[in-house]
């Protein structure tokens, strides 16, 4: 019998079995094809829809102004995703379990009126002003995690309930001005005016990924192989490798036609990248994972539960105490307005957008970056056109609806062919 032949009858759940890398193997080109046709018959559309949106939104806004597409508005758009996108990478942490975090807007404004006040009225170093910000996020979080998961109280409305408190707390500390200003020249503000402008850095960084990337898949089909289960060919990994090769040294190209690499995008994507090594590549990752796609068989594996809750509601808290950090170092200043208005929303947004269920078990910190450029870039789209902020919230409103449709169905999809 052909190793591709099931042992089974032949039905979806059968050739779910199939493991893809084994179809490439021994089928090639047409394998490949094959299992992308099975995956979206199945519902594991991955990030393939927002991907192709991303695509879809870009050529409709450069069809309109050539001026979207441009070095200029690249650059800028790329520093705008930070501050937001720092906090949807803790979302995601919390819409793995299957949860919500509601207080992550406020706690970035209350950490960064925190960082404010000791920075510039208390003179303290900047870098210790900065990670007191971050403990104190993380603080928050722990709260947040310690009700929900000892106590039993719905992560709704604990986080409900830290929305308001910590809205307040951020008025507190800010005093009656309402406003803290930072030095232009100092640290903070720095995180986000700073470019590398060496053409070196930028192209640098896309070899340095394209080979992480390589060699990272390279040892991973390395040990599989040792282990006796299928593995990827060398021309499906050098497929893979040139596809981001051509996207990294692309970003870098239009980069340096501006300013060079920014400091705070070089961030962005190294708290990117280490938290999806968490999440795919450690045995904590993992354990989120399961808690998030079936608590009770995570349990009776021997998963802490409710230390993953706390945990995880920790990191939201952090990472939301450094998105604030980069809104202020943004505009130079911490308000009452920081963290307020719509950042909550537009950072669950673009976890959901970027292919994070909201049902749990399924998502990436890729998910965070990509929800943030289709955010952003519908954003900087219709502010080069002129278009008011009502019909803004309205379009994104749709491509967030859209996004939870797609998982829907998705999910429905894989209930169907046996793969949930």
């Amino acid at each position: 019998m052909s190793p591709l032949e099931p042992s089974a009858p032949a039905g979806p759940a059968a050739q779910a079995q199939v493991d893809p890398r084994l179809l490439v193997r021994e089928q090639g080109f047409a394998g490949y094809l094959g299992e992308f046709k099975r995956r979206v018959r199945g519902g594991e559309l991955g990030s393939l829809p927002v991907v192709v949106g991303l695509v879809i939104i870009w050529i409709i806004f450069q069809s309109l102004n050539s001026q979207f597409l441009s070095p200029q508005n690249l650059s800028n758009l790329s520093i705008d995703i930070v501050a937001t996108g720092l906090i949807s990478v803790g979302i995601v942490f919390v819409l793995l379990l299957g949860e919500i975090d509601l207080a992550a807007g406020a706690v970035s404004g209350a950490c960064a009126a925190l960082l404010a006040v000791l920075y510039v009225n208390n003179g303290w170093n900047p870098i210790m002003a900065i990670a007191a910000a971050v403990v104190a996020g993380a603080v928050l979080g722990l709260l947040h995690g310690s009700f929900f998961a000892l106590i039993g109280v719905p992560s709704f409305v604990v986080t409900l309930a830290g929305l308001l408190a910590w809205t307040g707390l951020q008025l507190l500390v800010l005093g009656p001005n309402g406003t803290i200003n930072l030095p232009d020249a100092g640290l903070v503000s720095r995180l986000t005016s700073t470019y590398f402008s060496q053409v070196i850095a930028a192209y640098g960084l896309a070899a340095l990924a394209t080979a992480g990337f390589f060699i990272v898949s390279y040892v991973g089909n390395s040990r599989r192989r040792a282990a006796g289960i299928p593995t990827r060919t060398m021309g499906d990994l050098l497929f893979r490798t040139a596809v981001l090769a051509i996207v990294a040294f692309g970003a870098a190209f239009i980069l340096n036609k501006y300013k060079g690499l920014p400091l705070a995008l070089l961030i962005f994507l190294v708290v990117v990248v280490a938290a999806d090594f968490v999440q795919r590549r450690t045995r904590y990752g993992r354990s989120i994972f399961a808690v998030g796609g079936n608590i009770e068989a995570a349990r009776r594996a021997g998963v802490n539960v409710a230390l993953i809750r706390i945990t995880v509601f920790m990191i939201s808290g952090a990472m939301a105490a450094v998105g604030g950090v980069f809104a202020a170092s943004r505009i130079a200043s911490a308000s009452q307005a920081t963290g307020q208005s719509n950042v909550l929303l537009m950072a669950i947004a673009a976890a959901v957008i970027g292919g994070t269920s909201l049902f749990g078990g399924r998502g990436t910190a890729f998910s965070a970056l990509l929800g943030m450029l289709v955010i952003q870039s519908i954003a900087s789209g219709m502010a080069l056109e002129g278009v008011s902020n009502s019909v803004q919230f309205m379009v994104t409103g749709a491509v967030l609806l859209a996004a939870v449709v797609i998982d829907s169905v998705s999910r429905r999809s894989q209930k169907a062919s046996g793969r949930a």
